[in-house]
């Protein structure tokens, strides 16, 4: 079973963050510690009542993989809810993540 989990910032990155909210642009790094490819991934405000694009378009994150995302979607919030969806349709969501307040994510298997 996968699950999600966010890794806190270092001191020195949360600053490094909170200059890219004011911008309003987030950036956090992505992995994929799976042993299966992450196809689609979907980010949308909280606040929002359906999942917005598929942020990974074409591309494919391999088991292993890491690429840095960029939110650069003109809103200033910072909670967002995360929709992972992987080759073999097994789905992850995470509700109410503090990008802010993160660096990163990791979606690994037990």
């Amino acid at each position: 079973m996968k699950h999600f989990l966010g890794l806190p910032l270092a001191a020195a990155l949360t600053f490094a963050t909170a200059s890219l909210a004011q911008a309003e642009d987030l950036l956090f790094e992505l992995v994929n510690d799976t042993s299966v490819a992450l196809v689609e991934l979907y980010i949308s405000p909280t606040n929002v009542d359906n999942w917005e694009e598929d942020v990974l378009g074409s591309e494919v994150l391999l088991p292993g993989e890491a690429i840095d995302i960029v939110i650069a979607d003109g809103r200033r919030d910072c909670v967002y809810d995360i929709l992972g969806v992987f080759a073999d349709d097994d789905e992850v969501e995470g509700y109410e993540v503090d990008l802010c307040e993160l660096e990163g994510y990791t979606f690994y298997e037990e």
